[in-house]
């Protein structure tokens, strides 16, 4: 029996299949306490997989949830609840009164919604999940488009030396809950996308996340060829004619999909350049159906938004001109003019041999925004060069989906303190006001009680790995040391490994870090955890020099890595952590929100003024490593080092009567009440709606 699928379940309790293969049981507490009341231990060891966890349960099991009157009550509350986000009957889209007809397509290359579907790589899937989880609980009619990764990206394992090495496994499609898309008559979607002279099958999956639909494109479709096959296979793949061909899947096929599937929306959203070959496809349509080229770009601009998320040339796709002349053949056919005039839009001043996927969104949208303040200036001087001319970028700064990340026991304290309904009205300034009400002692207990999961979750973790025998003794010093210190200064660094992130600035002066380690009474330890791209050599050797820095015994089990960093770990990582570290070099972290997660939950942030912080700080909601006082690596390095041996450290453990770190606990409330009202995604959904989904929409019939 496939694990969830066609398990037989008692009538009374039938909707528990139908309540597993909605994502948005993940971020709702009253479906996850449903799953966890089933069986605790199985919910664990299925990393909350609900359709694993159903598929495993014996079948008595179920018949004693069916008669036991606690759980029907919490099971008959989760239905009803999730039967009320399908109608989206008073939702705050709902009440502005927008035409039914209305959709937003929103294309993006990962998607981080839940570990048990692995879309995603990082920060920018983490952002595409969020908008979509904020988008169905506003209402807001989005329909996301991504790519079935049968292998996801890579998992990570640490050789006994600490080399990061890259495993690729394929997922089971019966352990999520992917479901083919069917188009109006009944029929499993496929359609067809020209690769050179080549015609490749791509078949659509469905995941419903709350209200959003979020569809799929697969090329693992038995009438391609091998190499066709493998095309959706991994996310990111490195080779630039598979990684061309993969882009021309996403974007021409996307739309494909969508007209298949008899959607049109009214705006089309590109969340960054990878689904840039959008705009030919739409700029196609129109051309068959007897527009010229100029006319149709004119068209498809107006009801058009891209959002950049790289701050550095390099991070932008470009391809050979000739190896995307080939490999659209097909696709222009004979249609010289239309072949220059889509060729045109994606030149880059000086640099007319390349293809630029970035410089075709720009081009082809006419909203452009960076996702945050500091990031639109950086963006505006990066695309002047590359286009040929300036053109005005919007900010609207990333902000994260705040039921996803906040952690249940930090929920229920705000249910008492705040408001009962505080999720409802979380972007509401005036309401974080009331986060001074909280008495010190029970947040301060509260904190310390989350520290504990994420240190027992790191030994759980190496506890594993040493059960497996797939650990060393040296690398289990790496994994846990001594990190067992409910009562240290637990600093959190968890992101990707690369060049610009900095990530072994705090190791700038040992012999200084380790004073601060190890100071009689006022211990600090670090926790370090991310992954760095298989082909990023300076990344991945940066990790291993941390890695080897956790094993060595000069530093006492202070510091530790953890491998395999994924969505489930960081939940761990930014509501267990006392400080959440961030060191990029500006001007390169376009937003960042592992900090807005991690202040959310009361996890102060000490970071550079770049990014989100660079708007986020106030001076009494955690700390700046200003760059007007400290200028390059050593200079920041040594800026940290005052920091914590002047501020933190001594606010952290300067305690009253009752043992309460007065000064530390002011600084968790401000964290609170200044980062969810103005870095969640509901103020950013909020914002595309207003400033450019419903503007761009209007331009539709036009």
């Amino acid at each position: 029996m496939n694990p969830g699928r066609g398990t037989l379940l008692p009538k009374r309790i039938s909707g528990l299949q139908d309540l597993a293969s909605n994502l948005w049981w993940s971020w709702n507490p009253t479906a996850r306490e449903v799953f966890r009341w089933l069986d605790y231990p199985l919910w664990q060891s299925t990393d909350h997989n609900p359709l694993k966890l159903l598929g495993a349960i014996a079948p008595e099991r179920f018949e004693e949830a069916a008669a036991n009157p606690l759980f029907l009550q919490l099971y008959d509350k989760a239905i009803e609840k999730l039967s009320r986000t399908r109608t989206g009957h008073g939702t705050w889209w709902a009440q502005r009164n927008h035409h039914p007809d209305f959709s937003i397509a929103y294309f993006s290359a990962e998607f981080a919604v839940h570990q048990s579907v692995p879309l995603y790589a990082g920060g920018l899937g983490v952002l595409a999940g969020d908008h979509c989880k904020e988008a169905s609980d506003l209402g807001v009619p989005l329909i996301a488009v991504g790519l079935r990764y049968s292998m996801g990206y890579f998992q990570q394992a640490i050789s006994a030396e600490g080399h990061q090495q890259e495993v690729y496994d394929r997922f089971s499609i019966d352990e999520t809950p992917l479901t083919r898309a069917l188009i109006p008559d009944g029929k499993p979607c496929v359609i067809s996308v020209p690769i050179a002279d080549k015609t490749v099958r791509v078949a659509v999956w469905l995941v419903s996340v709350g209200r959003v639909k979020l569809y799929l494109l697969d090329t693992d479709v038995e009438d391609n060829p091998q190499w066709a096959r493998e095309l959706s296979a991994r996310l990111y793949v490195g080779e630039p004619d598979a990684r061309l061909q993969q882009e021309i899947i996403f974007g021409i096929g996307g739309v494909r999909a969508l007209r298949a599937l008899g959607c049109d929306p009214a705006v089309w959203h590109l969340n960054e350049g990878h689904a840039a070959f959008v705009i030919f496809e739409r700029i196609r349509e129109l051309t068959e159906g007897g527009m010229s080229a100029d006319a149709a770009l004119v068209k498809v601009r107006s009801t058009t938004l891209f959002t950049t998320h790289t701050p550095v040339a390099a991070g932008h796709d470009t391809f050979s001109i000739d190896a995307v002349d080939s490999h659209l053949a097909s696709f222009w056919d004979k249609d010289r003019n239309l072949r220059s005039a889509l060729l045109s839009l994606a030149s880059s001043a000086g640099e007319t041999s390349r293809f630029n996927m970035t410089a075709l969104a720009f081009r082809g949208s006419k909203e452009r925004n960076a996702v945050s303040r500091a990031h639109r200036s950086v963006t505006e001087e990066l695309f002047t060069p590359i286009l040929g001319v300036s053109e005005p970028v919007r900010a609207v700064t990333n902000g994260v989906h705040v039921p996803t990340w906040v952690a249940p026991a930090i929920d229920n304290l705000f249910e008492r303190y705040i408001s009962a309904d505080w999720k409802d009205h979380h972007d509401d300034q005036n309401l974080w006001d009331r986060v001074f009400t909280i008495p010190d002692h029970e947040l301060w207990q509260l904190r310390q009680l989350l520290k504990g999961h994420l240190l027992t979750f790191i030994r759980e973790h190496a506890r594993e790995h040493w059960i497996q025998n797939k650990t060393t003794t040296a690398a289990q010093m790496a994994a846990t040391g001594t990190l067992l210190d409910p009562s240290a200064l637990t600093i959190g660094f968890a992101r990707r490994f690369t060049e610009y992130k900095r990530s072994e600035l705090i190791f700038d002066d040992h012999d200084r870090l380790l004073r601060l380690l190890n100071a009689p009474g006022r211990n600090v330890q670090l926790i370090f955890a991310g992954k760095a791209h298989p082909s990023d050599e300076h990344g991945k050797q940066s990790l291993n020099r941390i890695y080897r820095c956790a094993a060595d015994s000069r530093f006492a089990g202070r510091v530790a890595f953890i491998d395999d960093y994924n969505f489930h770990r960081a939940h761990f990582f930014v509501q267990g952590c006392d400080i959440w570290l961030n060191n990029p070099r500006r001007p390169l972290e376009a937003c960042g929100t592992s900090g807005m997660k991690a202040s959310i939950n009361g996890v102060p942030h000490l970071s550079v003024s770049d990014g989100w912080w660079s708007e986020g700080y106030t001076g009494s909601n955690g700390w700046l490593i200003n760059p007007e006082e400290c200028t390059g690596d050593h200079g920041e390095a040594d800026t940290i080092y005052r920091l914590l041996e002047e501020q933190i450290v001594p606010a952290f453990y300067e305690r009253d009567a009752g043992g309460v770190p007065i000064r530390w606990v002011a600084v968790i409330k401000q964290a609170i009440r200044t980062v969810i009202p103005h870095f969640c995604a509901r103020r950013m959904v909020k914002e595309y709606v207003n400033q450019m989904y419903l503007p761009l929409g209007t331009e539709k019939g036009s």
